[in-house]
């Protein structure tokens, strides 16, 4: 029988950290804050840059760092690959900079300022209730900046309430609801802005987005290709051609099902391959949220591959084994029933949906890789240990900034050691105390930065965190 699957270290996450606007860059202030913008630029003891809500700039002094990167060609937030590949910021209001000077104190938003401005329109006055639409709009973009979807979308939701039927307002409220993987309730909102535009290329674009979040990949073709048809535009023809490329290939699956998964397979997988991975995954479910103190709404896709097809399909990096990118993908060549290799496998990309899920793509590749390592049982041994601590030693031991992002532009060699050191991390947070790594999640999921989820859980930095872990690593080794 021959083997599927590489060492359980190339297990992918494809998800969460991607910011959606093209060429962005990450802001780091000294203070622990990280703030996403475009076409940034330093000058005259400034920094400058374009976010969703307008022009910003903060003194260069408050700056520690800035990182530069063009978005990876793959899956971002809880989406999937082709649904993630587009990027549709929310219209902005030309008065939004204005606006966003009087209802933010401090670097954040002003509620006193903006409970006046919604009061006013209590009395139903046109010019009131314009204003307080676009002072709400106007706060969820400074909020969706900082990756606050919760809080972005209650603004949104209020902006919605003054303005019920203006399409700007509905998109923002489904974009959020995408964010936060909330597919139906993102196409409520859809279908209602399509009653008032009908031939929106934006609208089809965004409403593609959430049929291939439901994995409805006939209706997401069909609202990219008319998306298209209205506004060509190349981050949708990437889409469309990855969902077709899956459509043209689960046409000849079989599907099974359990409580929790919907589950495809090629012909070549043997129908009790598919129902053995079913039980064993069904099982795993339990254990990871019973771990994780969270249950997931909506059933998990799980697909088996040839190994030809999963590179076909998933165009991973080679040192990828397996990915998660909203649906589970695995290759499974030559099995025929969930052996000693590939049940680790299935543990761990079942951990990454649950952790996706349950923070809404706000979690950190280094923190979502180390605790499905961790929650697969997989362990530091003594080598490892005294490898790490080598580097620790030398001081190049990865930064946890470093590893925030997604992996998929990483070389096979440093990939292994972020994929050790992520683990060695999670092995020290759950050896310090267990419900310390449940508390950084919940922190992801009220929009904290990592390193201020960290910090808040742990009392941690990101640099005290490693340091720990070096002394961890010490007792092993």
């Amino acid at each position: 029988m021959n083997r599927a699957l590489k060492p359980i270290w190339t297990g992918l996450l494809l998800a969460s950290l991607c910011p959606l606007f093209a060429h962005a860059d990450t802001i780091y202030l000294k203070n622990g804050r990280q703030i996403q913008g475009t076409n940034t630029v330093r000058k005259n003891g400034k920094v400058t840059f374009e976010t969703p809500a307008g022009t910003m700039s903060v003194p260069e002094s408050l700056v520690d760092r800035i990182v530069s990167a063009d978005p990876p060609i793959g899956p971002q937030k809880n989406t999937s690959s082709a649904a993630a590949e587009l990027s549709m910021a929310p219209p902005s209001s030309s008065d939004a900079v204005p606006t966003l000077q009087s209802i933010t104190r401090n670097g954040v938003i002003d509620q006193e300022a903006l409970v006046q401005i919604d009061a006013k329109a209590s009395t139903h006055n046109a010019d009131a209730l314009a204003r307080a639409a676009e002072a709400e709009l106007t706060a969820s973009h400074f909020e969706m900046d900082r990756n606050n979807f919760g809080a972005a979308l209650q603004h949104g939701e209020r902006a919605l309430g003054f303005a019920p039927d203006q399409v700007p307002m509905l998109l923002n409220v489904a974009y959020l609801h995408l964010r936060r993987a909330e597919y139906q309730s993102a196409l409520d909102a859809l279908e209602k802005a399509r009653r008032n535009d009908p031939n929106s290329s934006d609208i089809a674009k965004l409403t593609g987005w959430a049929y291939y979040g439901l994995n409805r990949l006939p209706e997401a073709i069909a609202e990219w290709k008319r998306s298209q048809q209205g506004h060509p535009d190349a981050d949708v023809a990437r889409a469309l051609a990855k969902a077709q490329r899956d459509l043209d290939v689960e046409n000849s699956y079989r599907e099974n099902r359990s409580a929790h998964f919907d589950l495809h397979y090629y012909g070549e997988a043997a129908p009790e391959l598919a129902r053995d991975v079913l039980r064993a995954l069904e099982s795993d479910f339990e254990d990871i949220s019973t771990g994780l103190n969270y249950t997931p709404k909506e059933p998990i896709s799980v697909t088996l591959y040839t190994n030809q097809l999963f590179e076909n399909i998933t165009r991973a990096p080679s040192w990828a084994g397996a990915l998660n990118d909203g649906r589970i993908r695995v290759p499974v060549q030559g099995l025929d029933h969930v052996s000693p290799e590939l049940a680790p496998v299935l543990k761990h990309e079942l951990t990454h949906s649950f952790i996706n899920e349950k923070t809404h793509g706000h979690c950190p590749t280094w923190l979502q890789e180390g605790a499905a390592q961790w929650m697969e049982g997989r362990r530091t041994d003594r080598n490892s240990a005294a490898e790490l601590l080598g580097m620790y030693d030398r001081h190049d031991e990865p930064s946890l900034s470093v590893l925030e992002p997604v992996w998929t532009n990483l070389q096979s060699g440093f990939a292994r050691i972020a994929y050790e050191w992520s683990l060695a991390v999670v092995e020290t947070i759950e050896s310090t105390s267990p419900g310390d790594l449940e508390r950084i999640l919940d922190r992801l999921d009220e929009g904290a930065s990592p390193e201020n989820a960290v910090r808040a859980a742990l009392h941690l930095t990101y640099a005290d965190l490693n340091t720990a872990t070096a002394d961890y690593l010490r007792k092993l080794h």
